[in-house]
């Protein structure tokens, strides 16, 4: 199923409405992608990015994708093999740290929704023009954090963020408080430590702590 880029961006934006933060997971184990998901949604969280960065991340995909109340993605997804691969796997939408047009028209070829990266203005534009509004912006911290995004938001109001990389729960609520942020990522929900140790009530409490912050 085709989707096309006002589709795509519709369901993203849908999707980063549900909670303030979207958990970015690097998941070693496949085992302990299914109480990991389960403690994140239990904890108010329930949209969930895992990133193919280790070999586990396309069998935990299929592992979070069977946890009631959850949405799983696919994060940097950098080709259109990884497109597919992700679809294949039971992801529901991307994220890409940056975007290009193979990378795009897999996405719309394969009816992933996708959050595509972008970190300046030029490459909001490109994106707008293509039919994206609503967007990643990465690296959020490195690129100038809250005050560079709400310059960007001056002259595009119309384009909405989610702001990923060197998001805390110290620095969240800045950028939350944008008007043109809708939701942040962040890997301090889940930390490795935690993850490795099993322990999903404290990750539960993490989740629970980041959804009660507020967006604008």
């Amino acid at each position: 199923m085709t989707l096309s880029a006002y589709d795509a961006s519709r369901q993203t934006r849908a999707l980063c409405q549900i909670a303030p933060v979207i958990p970015v997971l690097v998941v070693n184990d496949a085992a302990a992608a299914r109480p990991l998901a389960e403690a994140l949604v239990a904890g108010g969280l329930p949209v969930l990015e895992v990133t193919l960065r280790t070999p586990a991340a396309l069998d935990a995909i299929r592992a979070m994708a069977e946890v009631a109340g959850g949405h799983v993605g696919a994060g940097t997804l950098t080709t259109p093999d990884d497109v597919r691969a992700a679809k294949a796997a039971g992801a529901t939408f991307g994220v890409a740290p940056g975007a290009t047009d193979k990378l795009l028209a897999a996405c719309e070829a394969e009816g992933l929704p996708l959050l595509p990266g972008a970190a300046t203005a030029s490459e909001v534009m490109a994106l707008l023009e293509r039919g994206y509004d609503m967007l990643k912006f990465f690296p959020a911290e490195a690129t100038g954090g809250a005050p560079a995004l709400k310059a960007i938001g001056a002259p595009l109001p119309q384009v909405s963020f989610c702001p990923t990389g060197g998001i805390s729960l110290a620095n969240a609520q800045s950028y939350l408080s944008l008007p043109n942020v809708t939701c942040a990522g962040g890997s301090w929900i889940a930390p490795q430590n935690l993850i490795t140790a099993g322990k999903w009530s404290e990750i539960e409490a993490l989740a629970r702590e980041a959804a009660g912050l507020k967006s604008h």
